[in-house]
């Protein structure tokens, strides 16, 4: 089978497109034909050696997986044919991956292979952070930073099925219209004064702030969250780590609060089905991930590279085979 291999920690140019034996299923395993795969933060990461899952070289890469059950074992949950959503955490970039049960969720009728390949990662962790990590309430209003990134667009959806008022802030100019194409009621510039202009909208700040950046935004992000409300940090894609004045959290009565759902979901196994049953009803009522790139197999590192590098707005995916 086809597969894209890091060979070398070096980044997107580590990676090579080699062929390899089909994965061997172990007993209990499902073995799923790779329609398409997600691109995500964490692969980018793993090319250079940063992330936490750190595999020995040489080693295919791939998180989010959209494919067809090819073999399947006896009295297992799903049957050969079955459409599925994998998490696959690693391997999803070769043409064939072996899987337990507990990684493989259903596709609905609904969605393409791209679109469930981009229903992985991005919207468990939004779901995640909104729900059970905010507690959201339906007219509410979320704040969202970093708004044209894959976990940004994936909150902007959720907020809005989950019947928020979404306040999409964005550093990249010319997203306007994408997003409020994809639900946004206001759209505002990180920009000087980015901060009064969501108090003036929200009329005293947002009940919720979605924050996967960090950096130099944090301080002023949190200034714009009102009284009672939630500041959920994801994560720090502007690469600094900020550090949280506790009398601002104090005096106004807000909750500053984590979202690692890789991490939680390490003690609690169960929370990627719960999530994805409520990801189904989502879907059931209308709601779509968006694909806003697509590769193919041996255009991975170039995904990787426009990753990045900020070329990729919202979700790419890599469609493997077809």
């Amino acid at each position: 089978m086809k597969a894209q291999v890091i060979v070398s920690e070096t980044g997107p140019d580590g990676l090579q497109l080699q062929d390899l034996p089909a994965p061997e299923r172990h007993p209990g395993q499902y073995l799923i034909d790779v329609r398409s795969c997600g691109v995500c933060f964490p692969d980018l990461l793993m090319s250079r050696g940063e992330y936490q899952l750190r595999p020995p070289t040489p080693f295919t890469p791939g998180t989010e997986v959209a494919g067809v059950v090819s073999a399947a074992p006896d009295g297992g949950r799903f049957a050969v044919g079955d459409r599925v959503v994998v998490a696959s955490m690693l391997g999803g970039f070769g043409e064939q991956v072996a899987v337990v049960e507990q990684q493989l969720f259903p596709l609905p009728d609904e969605l393409t292979f791209d679109e469930g390949a981009a229903l992985g990662i991005n919207f468990q962790t939004a779901l995640f952070a909104l729900t059970m990590r905010a507690h959201l309430q339906p007219g509410e209003t979320v704040g969202v930073l970093g708004s044209a990134g894959g976990i940004g667009v994936a909150s902007i959806i959720v907020a809005k099925a989950l019947g928020a008022r979404v306040v999409a802030v964005v550093h990249r100019t010319g997203n306007e219209e994408m997003l409020r194409g994809l639900g946004a009621d206001e759209v505002v510039a990180l920009t000087d004064g980015w901060k009064d202009r969501v108090l003036e909208l929200t009329g005293g700040g947002v009940d919720v702030m979605i924050d996967p950046v960090g950096g130099e935004v944090f301080d002023e992000a949190l200034r714009a969250v009102a009284p009672d409300g939630r500041f959920v940090v994801i994560g720090f894609a502007a690469g600094g780590i900020p550090t949280v004045k506790l009398n601002r959290v104090l005096f106004r009565n807000i909750a500053v609060v984590g979202a690692a759902w890789g991490e939680y979901i390490r003690t609690h196994p169960e929370v990627p089905g719960v999530l994805h049953e409520k990801i189904l009803e989502l879907v059931g009522q209308g709601m779509r991930p968006p694909v806003n790139h697509v590769y193919r197999l041996d255009q991975l590192p170039q995904a990787l590279t426009d990753l990045a590098e900020g070329r990729v707005r919202g979700k790419a995916v890599v469609r493997v085979s077809s």
